[in-house]
């Protein structure tokens, strides 16, 4: 039968991520693709201990409705770690969950959004469901360049979507001069900025820059999330926002789910109550330094001349540029057909893709893949590189 869907439904797309990840269940692919988290990290027993004392202390009110702010002594938990005012936190099914309240509460058809060039995948998105016109914002190497942000490019603008530690895709860490201007350019031009920030938590190498939020508490909405640091599985993530925001972003969230799962929410603040991040998150930045530097070895020995990569400093990710006039997109056929993936970079761009640019996710590969998976891309953007070269002449 021919249902009658929604406008909104009709737009609707698919991940490209997501699509990928499918090719990568054979076990033969050496998968660069996902942006997940190693299991390696997971604090099993831990979290097995916390479950048993869950169900030992109060079942009956883990397993009842509850609060839509969330369970309150993980609220306060959250409150705490980034010293503000524990009535502006609200816990999410996730991050992506705050994402879509965020997009809920704050965009109209035809709104103006900013966001990064590139952004995050997930984020446009949540945000493309409610129509916004989307404003890119230039950026370079070092991240957003708080200086194109006139009067002009923000007028009427909802607010400014930013990744400041590690952003997904590109690993890149924007610097402490580059946060203070934009924080002050955004004050000065009355700016909401929303700060995601999943990948804070893992640096290697430095130390941890502030957060836009520390810096103007009621010019931000902070996202966090528990799953780089605890288990995605768990699906919990938070939102700290100024006041008047955080009570819209709850009735949103009424409307969504009631509430994000307390049995979860209660597992959770169990297991990281006695101080349980200040030991693990170190581990989980030692292993993930380990597996970056692997891949950038292996980059240096097998990539060709004229493609570039970054080194972040910490995260998940490295972005790798081919040369001008390659399609890493069309190329992802054929390293498929060689087992290895990746994630294209036009995705990521909310306009004008650079189709040339790609993805690639190391922590969840043993060295040994690495090498393999990276030997591999090497080869076939050299062939590639080689094959455009005489086209190029041509022209």
């Amino acid at each position: 039968m021919n249902w009658a869907i929604s406008r909104r439904a009709q737009q609707l797309t698919s991940s490209a991520i997501r699509e990928i990840l499918k090719v990568t269940e054979r076990p033969e692919v050496i998968s660069f693709a996902g942006g997940l988290p190693s299991p390696a990290t997971f604090p099993v027993a831990e979290m097995e201990a916390a479950v048993a004392r869950v169900f030992a202390d109060n079942p009956q009110a883990a397993l009842q409705y509850a609060a839509t702010e969330g369970y309150l002594p993980l609220r306060e938990f959250v409150a705490k770690r980034y010293q503000v005012d524990v009535e502006r936190v609200l816990i999410t099914t996730g991050s992506q969950q705050a994402l879509d309240l965020i997009a809920k509460v704050m965009i109209d058809p035809g709104s103006p959004v900013l966001v990064e060039t590139p952004s995050y995948l997930g984020a446009l998105q949540a945000f493309s469901l409610f129509e916004p016109e989307f404003v890119s914002v230039p950026t370079d190497d070092q991240g957003l360049l708080p200086e194109s942000l006139t009067a002009e490019l923000t007028a009427g603008a909802r607010f400014l979507y930013a990744l400041p530690n590690f952003q997904n895709p590109t690993g890149r860490r924007l610097p402490l001069e580059r946060r203070q201007a934009l924080v002050a350019r955004a004050r000065g031009l009355g700016l909401l900025l929303v700060e995601d920030d999943p990948y804070g938590e893992l640096s290697y190498a430095g130390s941890q820059l502030p957060s836009l939020l520390s810096m103007n508490p009621d010019g931000v909405i902070y996202m966090g999330s528990f799953s780089k640091i605890l288990a995605p599985g768990m699906r919990l993530g938070f939102v700290i926002a100024p006041p008047e925001l955080h009570f819209k972003l709850c009735q949103a969230k009424q409307a969504s789910d009631l509430h994000t799962p307390s049995f979860t929410q209660r597992i959770a603040y169990e297991t990281i109550r006695d101080g349980l991040l200040e030991r693990h998150i170190p581990t989980i930045r030692e292993l993930y330094g380990k597996q970056c530097r692997f891949m950038l070895d292996s980059l240096a020995r097998h990539m060709p001349e004229g493609v570039r990569w970054n080194a972040p400093e910490g995260g998940m990710f490295i972005w790798v540029e081919l040369p001008e006039g390659l399609d890493s997109m069309a190329l992802l056929e054929q390293a498929v057909q060689r087992n290895v993936a990746y994630v294209p970079g036009a995705p990521f761009y909310a306009s004008n893709p650079r189709r040339n640019t790609l993805r690639l996710a190391f922590v969840t590969v043993s060295p040994e893949r690495i090498e393999q998976g990276v030997a591999i891309l090497g080869e076939l953007f050299r062939q590639a590189i080689d094959a455009a070269a005489p086209q190029a002449k041509a022209a």
